[in-house]
């Protein structure tokens, strides 16, 4: 156990509290936790690298991480009717086809590059920002419809790196069998 994984660790901790601030309607709590979630995924990655201090551990843990505060944050602002059913559906759809993906790839000993792509790295950002803005602006009563194209822009992300990452998986599978 090291600073980084304990960094990570912390961020996973953190998700119950976010999701009871969003419970409880304390927006600006469960905002500040987000960004202090948002912190030490940043601060994790850079003393991992700068420290040297990488493990498999902190490989598998980091993006579940990520994953797991997304989703749960998706998923409860869904219960709260602030995001739209259908937009959890997809998010949490892609999750579970990627981490099928890797578990089948772990289980069958066949080797998946699961490393991130731009779109990867898009989509999160556009999941990140898209939770930021509902709840940043649902205590301040301002209309969710104005970020709208925002949401489209997250969907379309979240859509085309699911079917770049089935590519890639298939592509790999039908180039070994070949």
């Amino acid at each position: 156990m090291n600073v980084p994984n304990s960094l990570t660790i912390l961020r996973i901790l953190l998700i119950p509290v976010f999701i009871e601030f969003l419970i409880y309607e304390r927006y600006d709590a469960a905002l500040g936790v987000l960004l202090v979630a948002g912190i030490t995924d940043g601060l994790d990655g850079t003393i991992a690298r700068v420290a040297n201090q990488r493990t498999k551990l902190g490989a598998y843990l980091d993006p579940l991480a990520d994953k797991l505060l997304l989703t749960s944050g998706f998923v409860t602002l869904s219960v709260l009717h602030l995001v739209p059913l259908w937009v959890v559906i997809l998010v949490v759809s892609r999750d579970v086809i990627l981490l099928t993906g890797a578990l089948l790839s772990r289980v069958t000993e066949l080797p998946l590059d699961m490393s991130p792509t731009m779109l990867g790295k898009g989509t999160t950002v556009f999941q990140l920002l898209y939770l930021i803005l509902v709840i940043a602006l649902t205590p301040r009563q301002v209309d969710l419809h104005w970020i709208q194209p925002l949401l489209y822009v997250m969907v379309a992300f979240t859509l085309l790196s699911g079917f770049h990452y089935l590519y890639r998986g298939v592509s790999h599978l039908n180039a070994r069998e070949a």
